[in-house]
């Protein structure tokens, strides 16, 4: 994990960069070193020979010390373009390898130097999340409030959507406010009945009034929400029609981060986008080829202040690459 209070890194010691890039790849990309002495076309001994320089020189102690000047230099030009507080690039070797343990792990080390006692956090959930959660310090935060900004899935197979801000709050120890609803109602009817419930309504409420925010994006195709959270094929192929790239919280938004005309935004129990955007600090995790569409969209529609992605999303996002 990178160690965003060490500034003074030099940008133009070239070992130094490929020792954090190989480090990256083998402790957060889960590559063997054969797989990176093949894609770096290297043998093997040398990837070992960094891997060993990497620690004994203190890139490599508990985090990664050293940042990427590719990536600082992303960081740089996706907070001028889209008015970003904050961006962390992580960086990733190809795009047909799963990049969520990468980006988790950049999330949750980020995040470790934004939570403070006495703060409202509200949660998101998805595979990202999974991986946030496994690089977040323990604490002992016994005035904080973890907060679910929207209802779960009553049947997820890799991740128990409910389970993820009460791991969070123990992780940190501290109070957790669950949203116990499904992530979408039955009718639009049922949806307003549910965030009329005494105790969903004063988790909404405590949602929208967080000084800290993370949520995961889901795409069209491989988000647990598409997997699991709609079912019919019919929705699915209506939501593509309508426009959607992607979803934030359970809501489906275009390519400019507008809701799109469909009924499952009008049945969907979660914290909406304009209480989401009026979060002071809200930080989106998200990484591989597949989410482009709705990291782009998200940050057009302002939703989000800070994020959290790869090195070849981020360079599209940059420079502006359509697909």
């Amino acid at each position: 994990m990178m160690d965003e209070s060490d500034l003074s890194f030099d940008l133009t010691d070239e070992e130094e960069q490929l020792q954090a890039r190989v480090a990256w790849y083998y402790y957060f990309g889960d590559l063997t070193q054969q797989q990176i002495a093949t894609r770096m076309r290297t043998s093997r001994v040398r990837i070992n020979r960094l891997l060993s320089a990497s620690r004994h020189s203190g890139i490599v102690q508990i985090r990664i010390n050293s940042k990427l000047s590719e990536c600082v230099s992303l960081e740089q030009e996706i907070e001028r373009r889209y008015g970003l507080a904050k961006a962390i690039v992580v960086p990733v070797l190809a795009d047909d390898i799963d990049v969520s343990n990468a980006v988790g792990a950049g999330a949750g080390a980020f995040l470790n130097t934004q939570f403070a006692d006495g703060q409202t956090v509200a949660i998101g959930w998805g595979r990202t999340m999974a991986h946030t959660l496994r690089a977040i310090n323990g604490a002992n935060y016994r005035k904080m409030n973890l907060v679910s900004m929207q209802g779960g899935l009553s049947y997820c197979p890799s991740i128990n959507t409910f389970q993820i801000v009460s791991e969070f709050a123990n992780r940190l120890g501290a109070s957790c406010h669950y949203f116990a609803a499904p992530i979408y109602a039955s009718s639009g009817a049922i949806r307003d009945a549910f965030l009329e419930q005494e105790t969903i309504h004063e988790t909404c409420l405590r949602a929208r009034k967080a000084d800290l925010a993370l949520a995961a994006l889901g795409d069209m195709t491989q988000s647990l929400v598409v997997s699991y959270g709609i079912g019919r094929k019919q929705d699915i192929e209506g939501l593509r029609r309508a426009g959607a790239v992607g979803d934030v919280l359970g809501q489906f938004v275009d390519a400019y981060g507008q809701l799109v005309d469909h009924e499952l935004n009008r049945r969907v129990v979660a914290v909406g986008l304009d209480d989401l955007r009026a979060i002071p600090n809200v930080v989106v995790a998200a990484g591989g080829k597949h989410k482009f569409k709705i990291i782009r969209a998200v940050l057009r529609g302002r939703y989000a202040n800070m994020l959290v992605t790869d090195e070849m999303n981020a360079r599209r996002l940059a420079y502006d690459e359509e697909d």
